[in-house]
C-alpha cells in the first residue's frame, strides 16, 4: 500500500497522488530548498524524492515520455554483465583506427568494475545541496518534487518507466547500475529531464586513478557523455569526475 504524503501533515508543497506510475506530484515549480523538504515524506512514508524537470517545452509528460510497458526488474540483471555487455557494444560500434585515444588507457577489453569510493559527506546532505545547486543555477527548469514509492533511490527510473535511455537499454539494465554506484559511491537520484540523469556523489573519486575507472564505467553506461562531450575518456575522468559530487548523463 502506498501512503499518500499529503495526510501525514508534513511541510511538503501542494500535491496529491497519481497513478500509472505511482507517485506523489507537486502542483507547483521547486524551489532551491524543496529536495531537502521532501527527505521528512521517505522517513515516513517510504517514498524517495526526485525532482521531475520540464525542459524547453519539451515536457516530461506522464503518457508520452514515461513507458511502464518497457519496464524490466533491476534484481533480473549482474551489474558487471550489463556493463561488460554495453562496453562491448561500444567497441563494435565504433572501431576507427583513433579511437584506441579515445580509450585510453583502456583497451576495447572491459576493465572491470572501479573500486568503492570513500564518503566525503552525508549522501542525503550532499543530494540536498546538489538539487539547491542546480535550481539556484536554472539548470532545473519547472522542475516540479516528485516522491516515489521505490525501496531505494536507484530504482525510481525503473519504477517511473522513464525512457530517456531507450535507445541504447530499457530502465532495468539502468537502475541495476545505479544502484551498484548507490552501493560503491553513495548516489542519489537528484533530477529526472525529458533526456538527461542528475545524480549526487557523496564518495566519489579522488585521485586519477579511481576517476579513469569510474570513467570506464560512466562510458558503457552513457557514452554520448564521453564521445560528444570530451576528446577522451582521459580528459572525462579529469574535468568531470575527480572530486566532483554531481554527475550528470544525456542520452542522444
Amino acid at each position: 500500500m502506498v501512503i499518500n504524503p499529503n495526510a501525514l501533515g508534513l511541510d511538503l508543497p501542494p500535491g496529491a497522488m497519481r497513478v500509472q506510475p505511482s507517485l506523489w506530484y507537486a502542483n507547483e515549480p521547486a524551489r532551491q530548498d524543496t529536495w531537502a523538504r521532501l527527505l521528512p515524506a521517505r522517513e515516513a512514508s517510504g517514498m524517495h524524492p526526485v525532482l521531475l524537470v520540464n525542459d524547453e517545452d519539451r515536457s516530461l509528460t506522464w503518457d508520452r515520455d514515461l513507458d511502464l510497458d518497457r519496464v524490466s526488474h533491476p534484481d533480473d540483471y549482474d551489474v558487471e554483465e550489463v556493463l561488460t555487455s554495453l562496453w562491448d557494444y561500444d567497441m563494435a560500434e565504433n572501431e576507427a583506427e583513433d579511437d584506441a585515444d579515445t580509450i585510453a588507457p583502456f583497451t576495447s577489453e572491459w576493465p572491470g568494475l572501479a573500486p568503492a569510493g570513500e564518503r566525503l559527506a552525508d549522501p542525503d546532505v550532499t543530494a540536498a545541496r546538489v538539487a539547491g545547486e542546480l535550481m539556484k543555477a536554472g539548470r532545473l527548469p519547472d522542475a516540479r518534487a516528485g516522491l516515489i514509492p521505490v525501496r531505494r533511490s536507484a530504482d525510481i527510473p525503473s519504477a517511473l518507466g522513464w525512457t530517456a535511455a531507450g535507445n541504447h537499454y530499457e530502465t532495468g539494465p539502468l537502475s541495476t547500475i545505479l544502484r551498484s554506484w548507490e552501493d560503491r559511491f553513495e548516489l542519489r537520484v537528484v533530477a529526472l529531464h525529458f533526456d538527461r540523469l542528475d545524480v549526487s556523489v557523496a564518495a566519489p573519486p579522488r585521485t586519477m586513478a579511481e576517476a579513469l575507472a569510474v570513467a570506464a564505467e560512466h562510458h558503457a553506461f552513457c557514452p554520448d557523455n564521453v564521445r560528444q562531450g570530451y576528446d577522451s575518456i582521459r580528459e572525462y575522468a579529469a574535468e568531470g569526475l575527480l572530486g566532483k559530487q554531481h554527475w550528470t548523463f544525456w542520452w542522444d
